[in-house]
């Protein structure tokens, strides 16, 4: 257990009620990736102290934010705290009794990293019945050459890195955008695939609240169902689906179909000049963020707008913000990629809107001046990364996914739906 001298602290009891309250706190595990993906509470994001002065003040954006860390008793508490309060951080306390202080309370330890997009994922699938095929009936459709596009709803680097026979990238915000480019005929089933499971689910299900008249499945398992089953990869594919012809039919009706969705969840949509409203304010943290690909944010972005794949976003939702019941904002060119991804995000508790694009506003381009990005030093080897994974580690894997949606019951703080 860590020992505390002169550090504020707050009770297992006390950050439980702050969440249930949907009040903003920042839970930060100090230790490596690879110790926090053993265990953690469900909202806690990893920033280890090695990081924590290059990371806190871009990944924490308002510095009056409380900010609760913890380890497992390394001794990583009291240096944090300095570092925090150095870079001019006010309210920082130590979880009592760290890690262990929350077990001992009964409280749930969530493993892996990302663990409540993923959980969530597992809650869409519980509650949706989204469908899926296993991968030998899609390695038989693709065999026969049945009428089939494998949309991969990856980061491109990752589809790049080992992919499905005849997959194309479509990362995950991108898909109602562009899912008739690859798929125009409506008699066209539609396969989405990710390296486990999440992504996959939220693609295929993003597709089917968006009305898309195809049949539509999700890639059980995705490429680790496909690895299990003995079957082989692609690698260094560099397939993509283009985007609909601007103006188009498509993509006005792309844009209401994925309007229509973030209504649903309730979403709420903003102008540039009520954005400048929320900018304004000193009691919310708030994010911004543009939702397209990375090279298209580099070619021009709103002032003050960072960068996350909506499809990333959702899946890496600790890690892009930190501070849960902070206000999200999305931003998007054509529109589709942040309604889609604001949808998502309010079915994960989320308080967003999306920024109705301004016409008339400077972009800048370039990078969106995050840190750099990490090394492998203390780095968690996920069981879906490359290809040279053990199998049981894989099926292990889907063990731990299969048994999330118990878990969030018994965890109780969530507050995720499901349109």
């Amino acid at each position: 257990m860590t020992t505390l001298t002169k550090v504020r602290t707050t009770s297992p009891l006390g950050l439980r009620q702050a969440l249930l309250a949907r009040q903003e706190v920042a839970l930060i595990d100090l230790r490596e990736e690879a110790d926090f993906a053993r265990g953690h509470p469900l909202f806690a994001a990893q920033i280890p102290l090695r990081r924590l002065a290059l990371e806190a003040r871009w990944r924490l954006p308002r510095a009056a934010v409380p900010v609760v860390v913890y380890d497992n008793g390394e001794g990583l508490v009291e240096p944090a705290v300095e570092i925090l309060e150095s870079l001019g951080f006010s309210d920082v306390s130590a979880l009592e009794g760290g890690l262990s202080g929350w077990r001992d309370q009964g409280y749930e330890l969530f493993e892996d990293v990302n663990s409540y997009s993923k959980a969530f994922g597992e809650l869409v699938e519980h509650y949706r019945h989204t469908p899926s095929l296993p991968a030998p009936d899609v390695a038989a459709l693709i065999e026969e050459k049945a009428d089939i596009a494998i949309l991969d709803a990856r980061r491109f680097e990752e589809y790049a890195t080992m992919s499905i026979p005849g997959g194309v990238s479509t990362p995950g915000a991108e898909l109602v955008l562009r899912a008739r480019a690859v798929a125009p005929d409506p008699d066209t089933t539609i396969i989405v695939n990710c390296a486990g499971r999440t992504r996959s689910i939220i693609g295929t299900q993003s597709l089917i609240n968006a009305g898309l008249p195809n049949k539509i499945y999700a890639l059980r398992n995705g490429t680790i169902g496909w690895t299990l089953a003995g079957q082989g990869l692609d690698t260094g594919q560099q397939r993509r689906a283009p985007l609909p012809e601007t103006g188009g039919d498509w993509t006005d009706e792309a844009r209401a179909r994925a309007r229509d969705v973030s209504y649903r969840a309730g979403v709420r949509h903003i102008t540039w000049d009520e954005l400048a409203h929320l900018r304004g304010g000193t009691t919310r943290t708030l994010y911004l963020y543009d939702v397209r690909l990375p090279e298209d944010f580099a070619a021009g972005h709103l002032p003050g707008f960072r960068n996350a794949q909506g499809g990333q976003l959702v899946q890496e939702t600790d890690h892009f913000a930190p501070v849960r019941g902070a206000r999200v904002v999305l931003a998007d060119d054509l529109g589709p990629r942040a309604d889609m991804t604001a949808s998502w995000l309010a079915q994960l508790g989320w308080d967003v809107a999306v920024l109705d694009w301004p016409q008339g506003v400077a972009l800048e381009t370039g990078s969106d001046g995050a840190p750099p990005p990490r090394g492998p030093e203390g780095r968690y080897k996920r069981p879906y990364e490359g290809t040279d994974n053990a199998a049981a580690a894989m099926q292990a894997y889907l063990d731990w996914e299969f048994g999330l949606v118990e878990q969030l019951r018994r965890d109780g703080t969530h507050g995720f739906y499901v349109i």
